[in-house]
């Protein structure tokens, strides 16, 4: 299949399908006599699992390294565990600053008179 139905059948944009092909994370097709890429269904079941890694916040070198695991049939579960143990720690490391993040704003907007008057907390706050 051409670039256009492996990502349509993939749910991965083609620009994206060449950006994992230049990572590596793919590899490279073999091409048409007429130069157009063509990819088979192990490709689409690739970009597939990449998309769904990335949706899980994995970045590229654990999609890497869970690729490589996915590819080895004598993995050890407790491998895998590991990484999404991992990930799901920072994620949620992440969560909680982002949850500061919106209290500090949402403290500062209940402060701001918003109105009229020149004077801000929320400026204040900033320029410090």
């Amino acid at each position: 299949m051409n670039i256009g139905q492996a990502s349509k059948a993939s749910g991965v944009s083609q620009r994206m399908i060449r950006h994992y092909e230049k990572l590596g994370l793919i590899p490279p097709p073999p091409r048409r006599d007429s130069g157009y890429r063509d990819y088979s269904d192990a490709d689409v079941g690739r970009l597939r699992f990449i998309a769904h890694a990335r949706d899980l916040g994995f970045p590229i070198e654990e999609i890497r390294s869970l690729l490589s695991l996915w590819q080895e049939r004598s993995r050890s579960s407790a491998d895998v565990k590991a990484l999404a143990t991992a990930r799901a720690e920072e994620l949620g490391r992440k969560a909680r600053a982002l949850e500061e993040m919106r209290a500090s704003l949402l403290d500062l907007a209940r402060r701001c008179h918003g109105d009229d008057r020149p004077d801000c907390p929320i400026i204040e706050t900033l320029a410090r």
